[in-house]
């Protein structure tokens, strides 16, 4: 498991989230978890039962990407990602994210960065309820392009921006192109002489 201090993340702030998510499903408490270990079995206790539903309230929608981002093992924080991306589409997931990125603290913009790996998760209609009726699913709910680009932007302004080189080791992992790595170096001297405020969170309208 991730280490609390590495990540940045608090463990009670992973407990409120996950506890909020675990009401919103009706899962009552777990008993017999190692001491210390209460948010991770709550975490796997609700897991499949978010997965085998066929849509999800929207209210749930933000309690499930807080707890995806609040959660200090990126083993794990799939466990919610994966889900919302049935239920509310990976664009709507992804654009979120972003926002995270734009107006999150440093320890949720790390959050996010290991939350927006989980969000490519493959998508299959045997694997959830949620991915359509009768195994079929709008395109509009996954298509990402755009969002992607402002994912870009915003890890950009990330990098520029940070203090801690952790946070800025991490926007680095996630640059998966040659382009990428030129525009994170643009991005900084651009940020450097003449203070660009950035674009700010994502619209979905």
């Amino acid at each position: 498991m991730a280490d609390d201090e590495q990540s940045g993340v608090e463990p009670c702030s992973f407990l409120t989230c996950v506890t909020e998510v675990a009401q919103l499903l009706g899962v009552g408490d777990v008993t017999m978890e190692p001491k210390g270990q209460h948010a991770r079995y709550l975490a796997h206790a609700v897991r499949k039962p978010l997965l085998e539903r066929a849509s999800l309230p929207e209210e749930w929608f933000a309690p499930l990407m807080a707890a995806a981002v609040h959660d200090p093992d990126p083993s794990f924080c799939r466990w919610f990602v994966e889900p919302a991306v049935y239920a509310f589409g990976r664009r709507r997931v992804m654009a979120a994210l972003v926002d995270y990125l734009w107006v999150g603290t440093d320890a949720e913009r790390a959050g996010a960065m290991r939350a927006w790996y989980c969000a490519h998760v493959p998508l299959h209609a045997d694997r959830s309820p949620a991915y359509g009726p009768g195994g079929v699913r709008d395109p509009a709910l996954d298509e990402t392009q755009d969002i992607k680009a402002a994912w870009l932007e915003a890890s950009m302004q990330v990098f520029a921006e940070a203090t801690d080189p952790r946070l800025r080791h991490r926007v680095l992992q996630l640059r998966d192109s040659f382009s990428f790595r030129r525009l994170s170096d643009a991005a900084v001297h651009e940020k450097q002489g003449q203070g660009n405020p950035g674009q700010g969170p994502v619209s979905l309208g």
